[in-house]
């Protein structure tokens, strides 16, 4: 009887041991037969990204990038934000592609709800979550459209770029790299990137209008298209019920205008923009770029 058992056991195992076999080639034919040959080109695009995976080039990580920037060549060398043109040079090279000028960019926060001493319509109690607590009538500002405040930009943040100060998001030049992540993550849609090069800036995101804003700030846009009328270089455009600025068509017009924008808006929220130097937040005197 034992020497039974031990025979069947033996072919049990000489049995698996075939189908193991049997399917270990099948593995080894199809792997050579499907093998895809990898290009060393993305290996050392790869190797010179700084590897932040914030996706701020449009791509899932810096892997997703290296690879469509060698297979794509519509894909430009100078997506990589945190590289900065350092990093845009080694990937041209590598690529082959041309070299483009890198734009030196920073994120903003458009909203100066503690300038315009914005007061709460409600108390909100919950996740400290924007995006949650805009779920309940758009958040628990007065504003519809102001900052909430509870940090969810400076946590996503992937380089520490957001300091939370009085509870309002303020970038830190030195860190930001122009990412995205913090303009994909704000639910209220009032952060964007803004190039360096840019003269003036309006840090206010309403879409009310008149008394409807006058009546919840103290500094922001009514829509009384001041700045549309006086601008000479019609870098001013007023659309959607919202100011936005042709940075390119300002800068090109230049100084000569001497920022009359600045001069003739009635609620003083256009905003001389120095590029690095800090905004400094001043409830008293509102907004001012810090030496």
């Amino acid at each position: 009887m034992d020497s039974v058992l031990i025979k069947l056991a033996i072919g049990g195992l000489v049995l698996l041991g075939c189908i193991g076999l049997f399917f270990g080639i099948g593995l080894a034919l199809a792997a050579h037969k499907f093998a895809v040959e990898s290009n060393p080109v993305i290996e050392e695009v790869l190797e010179s990204l700084p590897l932040a995976n914030c996706g701020g080039c449009g791509y899932p990580g810096c892997e997703g990038y290296a690879i469509e920037v060698v297979t794509d060549p519509d894909v430009p060398p100078n997506l990589c934000f945190p590289g900065k043109e350092a990093v845009a040079e080694r990937v041209a090279s590598l690529t082959g592609k041309k070299m483009t000028a890198v734009e030196d960019t920073m994120a903003v926060v458009r909203c100066s709800r503690i300038e315009g001493r914005v007061s709460h319509k409600h108390r909100y109690i919950g996740f400290s979550s924007c995006t949650a607590a805009n779920l309940g009538y758009g958040g628990p500002s007065a504003c519809q459209y102001a900052c909430i405040g509870l940090g969810e930009c400076a946590e996503a943040c992937p380089f520490d770029a957001i300091d939370m100060i009085d509870n309002f998001p303020v970038v830190n030049p030195d860190k930001c790299v122009s990412c995205g992540v913090c303009v994909k993550t704000c639910p209220k849609d009032i952060i964007e990137i803004q190039t360096m090069k840019a003269r003036i800036w309006v840090p206010c995101s309403t879409k009310d209008l008149g008394k409807a804003v006058m009546g919840v700030c103290k500094v922001g846009c009514i829509g009384c298209k001041m700045c549309v009328k006086v601008c000479p270089a019609d870098a001013v455009i007023y659309e959607d019920n919202l100011v936005k600025i042709d940075h390119k068509a300002c800068i090109d017009y230049g100084p000569s205008c001497e920022e009359i924008c600045v001069t003739k808006c009635p609620r003083d929220i256009f905003i001389p923009y120095e590029g690095y130097q800090v905004i400094a937040r001043e409830p008293e005197s509102g907004l001012k770029m810090a030496g």
